[in-house]
């Protein structure tokens, strides 16, 4: 399975749990950390959580697994490392203090998966 196939399936388990201002970076020209980045607002902790289990089961029904997690425990901001796409659930609040997509100005931005070509 493609990158850009894990990063859709990412993005539309975010959308179930109602995750806001999905941002879908193509970064695979600036890192070699992978080549998607894919960052999702939420309101709470509970939602945060929500919204990477969702991520993680259902990219776990295609057999794809992920391969580090952090910040579950405070679920502000979980992290989600599946290789080649990387995926950042964060409470709005977090998400605007570190505004992490000014840290990848250069890459392409698309709003959602279906926008991005492969």
């Amino acid at each position: 399975m493609t990158a850009l196939e894990k990063s859709k399936i990412a993005v539309a388990a975010l959308e179930d749990k109602k995750a806001g201002n999905i941002e879908v970076l193509d970064v695979s020209q600036q890192t070699s950390l992978g080549d998607y980045f894919i960052i999702a607002s939420c309101q709470s902790t509970v939602q945060v959580r929500a919204c990477a289990d969702e991520v993680e089961d259902q990219l776990d029904k295609h057999g794809i697994v992920v391969r580090h997690k952090e910040g579950y425990s405070t679920g502000s901001w979980i992290l989600m490392d599946y290789g080649d796409i990387v995926v950042h659930v964060m409470q709005q609040e977090v998400r605007e203090f570190y505004g992490i997509e000014r840290l990848w100005d250069d890459a392409g931005t698309a709003k959602r998966a279906d926008d991005i070509e492969d």
